[in-house]
C-alpha cells in the first residue's frame, strides 16, 4: 500500500509500514490543498487533527482503504462517509488513557493543594503556610460523565485515594465494579463534589455544560474537562465560578480551540481574561494524554489494528 502521514506521528508508523513493503509519504508540511491534489494516490492515511477529512475531501480519495487516527476523537473525520465507502477507521484511545488519567489527577491535586500559588510564592521568598492549607481528596464523591476508555482510566487512577467514584454514561450500562458505581445523571448531580467530563464531541455534547446544567447540581462542584472544549460554555462557567456554584475547575481543553487543537481563537477577550485571573482554575494546553509513552503506545495500537484487519502476517 501507499500511505501518507499527514501529521508528525511516532516513528514506528513509518518503520513498520516500510518493513511491510509499503510506500510511506511524510506530508506533515503539506497544506490541505497539497494533500487534496494527491489524495487519490493513497490507500492509507495516518492523521491526528491537522486537516479535516470531510465528505468533499474523502470523495477524492478514490483508492483509500483505511484511516488511522492516533487518539480517541473522530470529529474531524466523516465516519459515516467512511462506513458507506468501506474505508476502515482505526483509533487508539487505549493508548493514551493512562496518560490522561494521570494528568487530570495531577491537575486536581495541584488545585486542592494550592501548588501553583505556593510554588510562585516560595520563588518570591514568601513562606505562607496557613493560606495554602490544602483540601483532601479523601471522602469526596467524584462523578464521571462518560465511562469509556478515558472515564474508566480516571476511575482506576482514583482508586486508593479514598474517594467515592460514581459514573453516568448515556450509552453504556451495567459497568458498576468495586471501583465505580453506575448512577443516573440526576443522581450524579445530587451527590458529586467533583465532576469530570469524558464524552466525545457530538451534537449532544456541544455546549452540554451550560448554566442550566450547572444549576442542577445540589452543591458546589469542581469541574474537570479533559474531553472536548466545546462541551463547556466558558461564559457560563465564569458566572458559576463567580456565584460559587463551581468552586474550582481543571481545564485541559477550551471551547476557543481550533479544530486542529493547535491554537485558540479568542472571540470574547473579557471572559477568557477573567478566567485566567482565577487561582481556582487550572489550565493546560490540551496535553492530557500527551505523554511520550502514550505517543508510542497509540502508534502500536493503531499498527496492531491495521495488521489484524488486513491479515498481515509480518
Amino acid at each position: 500500500m501507499k500511505v501518507v502521514l499527514i501529521d508528525q506521528v511516532h516513528g514506528s508508523f513509518k518503520d513498520t509500514f516500510i518493513n511491510w513493503g509499503w510506500e510511506v509519504i511524510e506530508a506533515d508540511q503539506w497544506t490541505a490543498n497539497d494533500l487534496l491534489d494527491k489524495i487519490h494516490e493513497f490507500e492509507g492515511i495516518i492523521i491526528r487533527s491537522r486537516i479535516k477529512l470531510d465528505k468533499e475531501f474523502l470523495s477524492k480519495a478514490i483508492n483509500l482503504k483505511f484511516i488511522g487516527r492516533p487518539g480517541s476523537g473522530l470529529e474531524n473525520i466523516d465516519v459515516d462517509y467512511c462506513k458507506l465507502n468501506n474505508i476502515q477507521v482505526f483509533r487508539s484511545p487505549e493508548g493514551n488513557r493512562d496518560a490522561l488519567g494521570e494528568h487530570i489527577i495531577g491537575m486536581l491535586l495541584m488545585l486542592f493543594n494550592n501548588l501553583k500559588r505556593a510554588d510562585l510564592q516560595v520563588r518570591k521568598h514568601i513562606w505562607d503556610r496557613e493560606s495554602n492549607r490544602a483540601i483532601e481528596l479523601k471522602g469526596k464523591t467524584v462523578g464521571i460523565i462518560g465511562y469509556g476508555f478515558m472515564g474508566s482510566a480516571f476511575a482506576e487512577k482514583l482508586d486508593g485515594f479514598g474517594v467515592n467514584v460514581i459514573a453516568h454514561d448515556k450509552y453504556k450500562t451495567n459497568f458498576s465494579s468495586p471501583i465505580v458505581e453506575e448512577v443516573s445523571l440526576q443522581e450524579l448531580q445530587k451527590r458529586a463534589d467533583i465532576v469530570s467530563l469524558h464524552t466525545p464531541l457530538t451534537q449532544e455534547t456541544v455546549g452540554m455544560v451550560d448554566a442550566t446544567f450547572i444549576e442542577k447540581f445540589s452543591k458546589p462542584i469542581v469541574l474537570i474537562n479533559s474531553a472536548r472544549g466545546k462541551s463547556v460554555i466558558l461564559k457560563d462557567l465564569l458566572i458559576a465560578l463567580n456565584k460559587g456554584d463551581v468552586s474550582g475547575a481543571c481545564l485541559d481543553v477550551l471551547e476557543l480551540e481550533t479544530d486542529s487543537f493547535e491554537k485558540i481563537e479568542v472571540k470574547d477577550q473579557m471572559v477568557i481574561n477573567d478566567l485566567l485571573k482565577k487561582e481556582e482554575v487550572i489550565f493546560s494546553p490540551h496535553i492530557a494524554g500527551w505523554s511520550f509513552e502514550a505517543k508510542e503506545r497509540m502508534a502500536v495500537v493503531i499498527i496492531d489494528k491495521i495488521q489484524k484487519f488486513f491479515l498481515l502476517n509480518k
